[in-house]
């Protein structure tokens, strides 16, 4: 992207370039540390939805902070009840 490009689109949308700037390299950290962790946790879901999901980089913090924390791939534990003796 040019800066003339990035110029008329803050102008267009009434916003300073430079808010415009920082707003762009947010989403792309945030995205790129999503994308790495997902691919390393072997989350390929999580990966397609931060390429189709645009949200300012919440859902990929959301990500990083909290589900990948979660392992999708353990299966679920079966509960056993003692039985009493009478």
């Amino acid at each position: 992207m040019s800066y003339a490009y990035l110029s008329s689109l803050a102008s267009e949308a009434g916003i300073p370039i430079a808010l415009l700037v920082f707003v762009i390299v947010w989403n792309l950290i945030w995205k790129g540390f999503a994308w790495w962790k997902s691919a390393r946790n072997n989350h390929p879901v999580w990966f397609i939805a931060f390429i189709l999901i645009q949200t300012m980089g919440i859902l990929e913090i959301l990500y990083i902070f909290l589900f990948s924390k979660i392992d999708l791939n353990k299966k679920p534990t079966s509960i056993k009840l003692k039985k009493k003796r009478k």
